[in-house]
């Protein structure tokens, strides 16, 4: 199995420990770390740009979107969630891959911290578990499925 992780440099002292909680659990679930491919991205906004160039390869059976958005004073914040939510699903979709969804939309640094840690609760962790399960799920239905 490959796997595509796009990580977001933006707020990077939170998505390096995302990146890390996910390759942890793709290891785990047997996942080769050679199997394992990086793309690094300016910000949220352009994970789902990244995953949709990433799916159309169909080098990949999974990719894994992680980024970190904290609320500020202004609704910039709204608009780019919205953004890279419907992004990375519609690339998904369009692409027959599974996306998991790790970007983190918090109202603080601390709550950011919290999901990115490394554990059980690492939210990155919890993306590429879905993201392995999901490729399994369409393998077992076949291609052109």
């Amino acid at each position: 199995m490959r796997i595509a992780l796009i990580v977001s440099r933006y707020h990077a002292f939170i998505t390096d420990g995302l990146a890390q909680g996910a390759r942890d659990a793709l290891v785990e679930a047997g996942v080769e770390p050679t199997a394992i491919e990086t793309f690094a991205v300016p910000g949220a906004y352009e994970l789902a740009q990244a995953a949709s160039r990433v799916a159309g390869t169909g080098r990949f059976d999974g990719m894994v979107c992680l980024g970190c958005l904290i609320r500020g004073e202004t609704p910039h914040f709204d608009y780019i969630a919205q953004a890279a939510a419907h992004g990375i699903l519609r690339a998904a979709q369009a692409h027959g891959i599974p996306a998991g969804f790790g970007l983190l939309t918090t109202n603080t640094a601390e709550e950011a911290m919290a999901r990115s840690a490394p554990g059980e609760a690492n939210k990155g962790r919890e993306a590429a578990s879905a993201v392995i399960e999901m490729a399994q799920l369409y393998r077992g239905l076949g291609a052109g499925a």
